[in-house]
């Protein structure tokens, strides 16, 4: 299956959203930009680690359960739905399951995690404790820059 890469840029990733994953201006946000902890490495050596995951539609969800694949083994389920719902990681825009299996494992945990919180949380912030203070806070996912929330 061809992926195609967005038509416009990725939006930042949390400036701006509500809890319920609304955009500035009232409008839904559909794509969230992630970066990957360690990066796809492709063919050639080139490390990818930015990316891009849409919303998952219930067609997303369910097509996957039609698969061979997935039908002899429900633990490949993740990789098949994952790969139906990343646009892009760096310059590869065709992801397909194969994409998906070559990721390393902490990276395939990240996504499973992105795709579960943009999808029933609605956002890509977790609430986290400092654990010399005890403060909390709110740390952004998506994977922006250090230093910034």
């Amino acid at each position: 299956m061809r992926r195609t890469a967005p038509s416009a840029p990725p939006r930042a990733a949390a400036p701006g959203l509500s809890s319920a994953g609304e955009a500035e201006g009232g409008g839904m946000r559909t794509e969230f930009a992630f970066r990957l902890p360690r990066g796809y490495v492709d063919d050639a050596g080139t490390v990818h680690r930015d990316g891009v995951m849409r919303l998952a539609t219930a067609r997303d969800e369910l097509v996957p359960l039609r698969d061979d694949r997935v039908r002899e083994n429900s633990a490949y389920l993740s990789v098949v739905l994952i790969s139906r719902v990343v646009t892009r990681i760096g310059t590869v825009d065709d992801i397909h399951p194969g994409v998906i299996e070559d990721l390393f494992a902490s990276d395939l945990a990240f996504l499973q995690d992105f795709y579960r919180r943009i999808n029933a949380e609605g956002h890509t912030r977790a609430a986290v404790t400092c654990p010399s203070c005890q403060e909390e806070f709110a740390v952004d996912l998506a994977g922006g820059r250090l230093g910034e929330s």
